[in-house]
């Protein structure tokens, strides 16, 4: 095999022996590229491979109890990905074709294992996942004559990725839904935490987050005032979600009510620290959260009408950050984040951002826009 470092130590042999520098920079620009394209394929490689797994793994899952072993199979994917590991450093265009070449045999043969079996592919294509860490993990879901069919779970979030599935469910199946579980599970029926939903229409279902929620006419303002310290001091280390322009304060969130399984929560991008302000499902309430406040104590969460979600940053400053500070051209951020929560950092769908204007003034209304695009979403083919 080649090396790369040995590629380009030619290629500099060559700059420095020749006087034609336009010519040798182009020579060096086309040897970028081809290298460019041979990692992008070997990545290409790697994510056709792990989905291969995928469907070899539910397809085992599936014929459980049938005698048929494919661990034979699953020893030749083993030897494929550790074959593309060394490509990663040492490679040559021969060994990539050798590769592919082995990997449309696999996947030939595994194609023949699903036809004989009754079984067949489904795909998901999807954006915008996060990665759940160790304690959950995310499962598909058929719905076939009104019961959900598991479609097996997966914590990687790259796509595509297939599942073999009985054929007669995937024929049946009229929405697919994808969910949110514990990586330790003893419950076989979907959780609480549904992320995705889609109608097939034909051999797809285009799936988003209408499931959690409607977040088209979602809109969002606030102040920043420090009401938790006694005093009219530090009013820009604070922000509460409530508009006061009526005189008497309302909630300044307009959000849809989430299906079980979800909250808001609110975060303040402190220097590239995203701090959060709490969790919330009520926006004319107060959060669950006060552990940056002052001493002056708030109502219970979403306890009483009339209070906001909101945080003083003004004790208990997380490493790195010294409150109270000006909150003046930070980033203010509504997520929507799964209940329960593993992650301290803020979850995928994000349907409100906005700046904080430089040198804000404090009781003053500003507004968060809309950001729909963070939410995600995809299509399941069948």
């Amino acid at each position: 095999m080649k090396k790369v470092l040995f590629s380009f130590l030619v290629i500099t042999i060559v700059l420095t022996s020749c006087m034609n520098y336009d010519d040798e920079f182009d020579a060096l620009n086309a040897s970028l590229a081809t290298l460019q394209s041979q990692v992008s394929s070997i990545s290409t490689l790697q994510s056709n491979l792990s989905a291969l797994q995928n469907t070899v793994n539910s397809l085992q899952t599936t014929l459980d109890g049938t005698g048929v072993d494919l661990s034979d199979v699953l020893t030749n994917i083993t030897s494929l990905q550790t074959d593309l590991n060394a490509l990663t450093t040492d490679f040559s265009e021969a060994d990539l074709a050798a590769v592919q070449e082995n990997l449309a045999v696999l996947q030939a043969d595994v194609d023949v294992l699903l036809e004989s079996h009754n079984v067949a592919n489904l795909t998901l294509n999807l954006t915008g996942l996060d990665e759940l860490g160790v304690d959950f993990v995310y499962e598909g879901w058929l719905i076939v004559n009104g019961s959900p069919v598991s479609t097996g779970t997966f914590s990687s979030v790259n796509f595509p990725q297939s599942f073999a599935i009985d054929k007669s469910d995937l024929e049946l199946a009229v929405k697919f839904v994808l969910t949110i579980e514990p990586a330790v599970d003893n419950d076989p029926a979907p959780a609480a935490t549904k992320m995705l939903v889609g109608d097939f229409s034909g051999s797809t279902a285009n799936v988003s987050t209408a499931i959690i929620g409607d977040f088209s006419n979602t809109s969002g303002s606030y102040i920043l005032a420090t009401p938790t310290d006694g005093a009219d001091t530090n009013e820009n280390s604070g922000i509460w979600f409530l508009d006061p322009t009526s005189g008497s304060p309302l909630p300044g969130l307009e959000l849809p009510v989430l299906s079980d399984g979800w909250k808001y929560e609110g975060w303040v991008v402190i220097g590239g620290v995203p701090v959060s302000t709490g969790t919330f499902t009520n926006v004319a309430a107060t959060d669950d959260s006060d552990i940056f406040s002052g001493p002056d104590a708030l109502p219970s969460p979403n306890g009483s009408d009339g209070f906001f979600p909101g945080e003083d940053f003004l004790t208990n400053a997380p490493a790195g950050l010294t409150f109270p500070l000006d909150l003046s051209g930070t980033t203010v951020v509504i997520s929507v984040e799964p209940s329960p929560d593993n992650s301290v950092a803020p979850f995928t769908p994000k349907p409100l951002v906005g700046m904080i204007p430089e040198n804000a003034l404090d009781h003053t209304l500003y507004s968060i826009g809309q950001n729909l695009g963070s939410l995600p979403g995809g299509s399941v083919s069948r």
